[in-house]
């Protein structure tokens, strides 16, 4: 499995900014480089969804409620995948989640511990 490691969320006001940064601590460059990867959120009761997706070749896909605000981005020597979110919203609270998606874009990986954003009003 890939052993996805989230960090970077936090307690922030709104307006601020937040980067979040996604490792895949066990796969290896050649199985890293060409996943789908995206990020989701989750908050309790609700099921988790996408909201930033990114392709081999850096083509992005922004859910509309995080379009404009969201930033989604990697680094494949770093097996790495970022999300900078800038303008949060208290909206935005939830527990944010890396995956890499098969081609029927389900998650392809277990889900990590995930990394708490709290948007204070």
């Amino acid at each position: 499995q890939a052993h996805l490691v989230e960090s970077g969320g936090g307690l922030v006001q709104a307006g601020g900014s937040l980067r979040l940064s996604c490792t895949a601590t066990r796969l290896i460059f050649s199985v890293f480089s060409p996943d789908l990867w995206g990020w989701y959120r989750q908050t309790p009761g609700k099921e988790r969804e996408l909201v930033a997706s990114i392709g081999t070749t850096t083509a992005t896909n922004y859910a509309d409620s995080v379009k404009g605000r969201f930033t989604i981005s990697r680094n494949n020597s770093r097996k790495t995948v970022y999300l900078q979110m800038s303008d949060l919203k208290p909206e935005d609270t939830a527990t944010y989640y890396c995956n890499a998606l098969t081609a029927a874009k389900q998650p392809k990986y277990t889900w990590g511990q995930g990394t708490q954003v709290t948007v204070s009003s």
